[in-house]
């Protein structure tokens, strides 16, 4: 009897970071495969999942390059899963000005670009792939991330099998000046809250430190927020699990995802391992001026 194995199917717009996640996942231990033809995925399935094969998750790079095959992708894949064979589908996006930047950088042909103009090509990708992107398990918008934090993210999400199965929760901490992440669940709004940019000796830190965390936790509506967050995600997180979702996604901005967004995430890290659970957590903005 063939042996199930996890596969994570990695797709998204050109320029998303598509083959620098796939060298991540190499790294993490997955077997990679880019622009498989997807009417041989079920097929190239069949064969690594032969007893006495070791592979047990593979990661396949699948983008607009597959051409005429990209319509076969959704079969391919309800193919695999009537085999036993998890599968999830991450998507990877980028905003225009973050793609239109790196192709000028690269000096890179956009795939769909023959002419030349990557802002219509990157246009046109997207309408291509718009389906997908609403049918994917997980989207992660790199628009704002260095490649060490994507790389980081990555391995937090697929470093090793969880251990505990249900609900995967993530906090991310932003700043209102550089944008909402699209893919929130859910969006705080902590702008209202004392702000230690404007406290001596606390413009340099960031929520991270305790001096700031001291300083914001020292306000009563501070404490009374965070009680209200956590009373509102112990009632949410059950309910969540009962109707299958797979990832929630918190979102807590200040105005520059440097001071108190990241004191309330950093608080709600520790409210969710008291529940049992592992929370990713990504301060997206912390690093920028």
């Amino acid at each position: 009897m063939a042996e199930p194995i996890a596969f994570v199917v990695i797709t998204g717009l050109s320029g998303a970071g598509k083959s620098y996640a796939i060298k991540c996942f190499e790294d993490m231990g997955f077997y990679c495969v880019d622009n498989l033809p997807t009417t041989l995925i079920p097929t190239f399935a069949d064969l690594i999942a032969r007893p006495g094969q070791q592979i047990r998750r593979v990661a396949l790079g699948i983008d607009v390059r597959e051409g005429e095959y990209l319509q076969h992708l959704l079969d391919a894949l309800a193919a695999l899963r009537a085999r036993g064979h998890a599968v999830e589908m991450l998507f990877l996006e980028a905003s225009d000005q973050a793609l239109v930047r790196r192709y000028h950088e690269t000096r890179r042909r956009h795939p769909l670009g023959g002419d030349g103009h990557v802002l219509e090509a990157i246009h046109a990708e997207r309408k291509a792939l718009a389906h997908l992107r609403e049918l994917a398990d997980r989207v992660i918008d790199t628009s704002a991330l260095t490649v060490h934090q994507f790389k980081e993210l990555l391995v937090k999400l697929y470093g090793a099998p969880r251990a505990r199965p249900g609900l995967t929760t993530t906090l991310v901490s932003f700043g209102f000046k550089h944008g909402i992440p699209i893919d929130s669940d859910l969006v705080f709004d902590v702008r209202f809250l004392p702000n230690p940019h404007f406290a001596d000796g606390l413009r340099a830190l960031d929520g991270r430190d305790p001096r700031v965390r001291e300083f914001i936790l020292a306000h009563p509506e501070s404490r009374e927020l965070l009680a209200r967050l956590q009373d509102l995600l112990r009632f949410l997180l059950p309910a969540y699990e009962r109707e299958g979702k797979a990832y929630l996604t918190v979102a807590v901005g200040c105005t520059g995802g440097r001071h108190r967004s990241v004191a309330i995430v950093e608080e709600l890290r520790g409210f969710l391992e008291g529940l049992g659970l592992a929370p990713t957590v990504v301060h997206r903005d912390i690093d920028r001026e």
